[in-house]
């Protein structure tokens, strides 16, 4: 062998790494966790929630989501199938969220029924109120071709849609399901919509990437917004032993016919007037009356609206 070129060295095995300890290690992380026997604890399946929620897309638009050969006689047996596939899927995902939240429920299978129950009697109302905010896309984009393709191809449609489902879940007191359903829309659709904000008919999201709401926003009728708008708190109230005071409203009111524009950043509880225009990249953490239009410029001077 050419002695200028160097030997290689010889390599000793790494010793194996024992996965049983690592096995002991993660059991004993989760049992510092879980203060309740694991066998008593169900959780919701994300993926039995994602199936639900394309099922109820399809109840609230038959022949656009789901099936798409229906026919006018034979539509109210696949509304009725699907409804019954939706009842029990989603007394199965209420009870497992209730089971999780409270192991020693008693009564967890018949009030989810209960409560799956009284979830689809408000299907109507959500379809209603979808029917607005799908117009209203229409009306208020002019790329927009038809409400079909606001329905079919909007992101914003899609977290809309998810958030007034979850909003009816959580009006009803169900545990976990609301804020599962907004977040799988979020992860596809970059939206952010907690399941307690409350939004009238005719909402818009325009591109939408970015967008978030806070749970105790309070949005009225015919409110366009565009991507990159936060609609967020200005500061968290402390309890005694420092941490976040829950329930406590912090988020915007936004008032009938506001409009936001990309990028606003819109913190506390303070009041959007109804009318008002809001300008791209603003930072906005007082309340402004009926009609007013704000700007970068005009809150960099201190200028009233």
């Amino acid at each position: 062998m050419d002695p200028g070129v160097p030997m290689p060295s010889k390599r000793h095995p790494e010793p194996r790494p024992d996965l049983h300890a690592v096995v002991e290690a993660l059991a004993e992380a989760s049992s510092a966790l879980t203060e309740m026997p694991l066998g008593r604890r169900e959780f919701p399946s994300r993926t039995a929630l994602a199936a639900l929620v394309e099922e109820l897309r399809a109840l609230l638009f038959p022949g656009y989501f789901g099936a798409s050969e229906l026919k006018a006689e034979t539509l109210r047996y696949h509304l009725g199938a699907r409804m019954d596939r939706v009842l029990h899927g989603l007394c199965d995902q209420i009870q497992r969220g209730m089971m999780a939240s409270d192991p020693a429920c008693g009564d967890c299978g018949e009030r989810s029924l209960d409560l799956a129950r009284a979830f689809l009697a408000r299907l109507p109302e959500v379809r209603r109120l979808l029917a607005t905010d799908i117009q209203a896309g229409f009306e208020g984009d002019p790329a927009a071709t038809s409400p079909d393709e606001v329905l079919f191809c909007y992101p914003g449609m899609v977290a809309i849609t998810s958030q007034r489902l979850a909003h009816e879940l959580l009006k009803l007191g169900v545990p976990l399901l609301p804020r599962m359903i907004t977040e799988l829309a979020h992860s596809l659709t970059g939206i952010d919509i907690h399941p307690g904000a409350q939004i009238g008919e005719r909402f818009f999201i325009d591109h939408g990437t970015g967008v978030v709401i806070g749970e105790t926003c309070i949005i009225g009728r015919n409110v366009r917004i565009y991507q990159g708008v936060t609609l967020g708190a200005k500061s968290f109230p402390l309890d005694a032993e420092g941490h976040p005071v829950k329930g406590v409203p912090r988020h915007p009111v936004v008032e009938d016919d506001v409009i936001i524009y990309s990028n606003a950043t819109v913190l506390g509880r303070i009041t959007l007037g109804k009318g008002s225009a809001i300008g791209g990249n603003v930072w906005l953490t007082r309340s402004v009356p009926p009609g007013s239009i704000i700007t970068q410029a005009k809150e960099k001077d201190g200028m009233p609206a």
